[in-house]
């Protein structure tokens, strides 16, 4: 039967050979075996699977909101993922699967020129399927729930000088040239209080000096800042190092000691007490012996800070998650109730964001640090955010949806936040399922 040979790519080592018989392949026990087997092991590399997590797959008719919002503004951040993913490699694809399907769906976005919200929404369900994530309870600090848990971040503006003088004395540091880019953890022998002593004085380092400790403090926690100078220029600071010290959360402290209760906790209220108490406040500040440092960047005053997957960040629609379980460019469907406008977590917050950055506190299957900008009422509503709700993750199509699981398994270990390849960083190999253009380091926040 000249001309009907069988391939039997991927099944080298079968002894047996097809029979035919009245004109068709008859497959022996072993290779049928075979064949199963190599169909699971193929099913098991192109799934999605969340440890601890189950995962609930859902049509977009059932995700309240998907209609009215403006997937159009979703699609210009997805488009500025792609400008990473589309630089992964067929060998990251073979090792991370899903981040092999976003390249395609990358490339697909690329055919469509500026769509309308009708436009990116029908593209979004044509090539993705929306599947809650749902952890077991866990605790946030002092927030415990069964959803996702969502907090946010933003870029602040502070007032600076090139120069010290009595009106601008703290500064901001850089690491020295020969390790910029090299290490994550530079002066790892000294501490917070170490540093605001003075240890680095005179070394050169001084990127530039701003009004208020507190200022620079929240520029450290934030990983990013503008700077006003006093000869009117924008300076643009990024994350690039820390200390290597442990991060901890002031604003936990003032909870232990019933300054402030959890429910009121908010950024605000916390430079409120800095600046009301600046002595206790100072001591406060030394708790987190946490302590970073910036580069320079060349951004424009119109341009938003780089995050960790390096692309622009885009206002209310792009995320830091946990890099180790999420592939960055990864659209995330949030569906909650966030003090957006007030005080009380009553506004929808019904919105597509894209995974692009991370914070070393950003970990678990479902959790979420939203990016809202700079200037503006943007402090004040980042720093209120500190609720639970609907976290769903849009999986490419071609991705199979493993079954639930309630399996738990243990936090993953804090790292100091690095530079993220396809793997993102020394201290814990393969952290990162995601790609990144280079030179660019993540923040240190919450």
């Amino acid at each position: 039967m000249a001309g009907r040979r069988r391939l039997t790519s991927g099944l080298s080592g079968i002894a047996a050979i097809g029979l035919l018989a009245a004109g068709a392949w008859v497959v022996s026990p072993a290779i049928a075996q075979a064949k199963k087997a190599h169909a699971k092991k193929a099913h098991a590399k192109s799934s999605v699977h969340i440890p601890g997590a189950r995962l609930e797959p859902l049509s977009f008719a059932t995700l309240e909101g998907w209609k009215d919002d403006d997937q159009a503004a979703a699609f210009g951040s997805f488009l500025n993922s792609c400008r990473a993913i589309l630089n992964s490699t067929p060998a990251m694809h073979r090792k991370k699967p899903l981040l092999g399907k976003l390249y395609k769906a990358c490339q697909q976005a690329q055919l469509i020129k500026q769509p309308n919200g009708d436009g990116a929404r029908k593209f979004f369900e044509d090539n993705f399927q929306p599947v809650r994530i749902l952890p077991p309870t866990r605790s946030y600090g002092f927030y415990t729930g069964t959803d996702g848990f969502f907090t946010g971040y933003y870029e602040p503006q502070v007032e600076g000088s090139r120069l010290p003088s009595e009106e601008y004395k703290y500064p901001l540091y850089r690491v020295p040239g020969k390790v910029a880019g090299k290490k994550s953890t530079v002066f790892g022998h000294l501490d917070r209080k170490d540093i605001v002593e003075g240890a680095l004085a005179g070394k050169g380092l001084e990127i530039c000096w701003v009004k208020s400790p507190i200022d620079a403090f929240f520029a450290q926690i934030q990983g990013s800042t503008r700077v006003k100078l006093d000869t009117g220029d924008m300076l643009r600071l990024n994350y690039i190092a820390s200390n290597g010290k442990p991060y901890t959360p002031v604003g936990r402290i003032l909870i232990d000691d019933g300054i402030i209760s959890a429910e009121d906790m908010t950024m605000d209220k916390i430079r409120e007490y800095m600046e009301t108490n600046p002595e206790k406040g100072a001591e406060l500040r030394l708790k987190n012996r946490s302590y970073v440092f910036f580069r320079e960047t060349s951004l424009k005053p119109h341009e938003e800070p780089i995050g960790a997957q390096g692309v622009p960040l885009t206002t209310g629609r792009s995320i830091a998650v946990d890099p180790s379980i999420h592939v960055y460019g990864t659209p995330i469907w949030i569906d909650a109730k966030l003090p957006i406008k007030g005080d009380a977590p009553i506004d929808a917050f019904q919105h597509l964001v894209i995974a692009q950055d991370t914070g070393s506190a950003i970990r678990g299957p479902a959790r979420a640090d939203i990016y809202f900008g700079y200037g503006g009422d943007a402090p004040s509503v980042a720093g209120r955010i500190k609720q639970f709700g609907r976290f769903v993750m849009l999986v490419p199509k071609g991705i199979a949806v493993e079954e639930p699981t309630v399996a738990t398994v243990p936090t993953p270990k804090s790292r100091p936040p690095k530079a993220s390849a396809e793997n993102d960083g020394a201290e814990k190999k393969d952290d990162s399922n995601s790609p990144s253009l280079p030179a660019v380091a993540t923040r240190p926040k919450t």
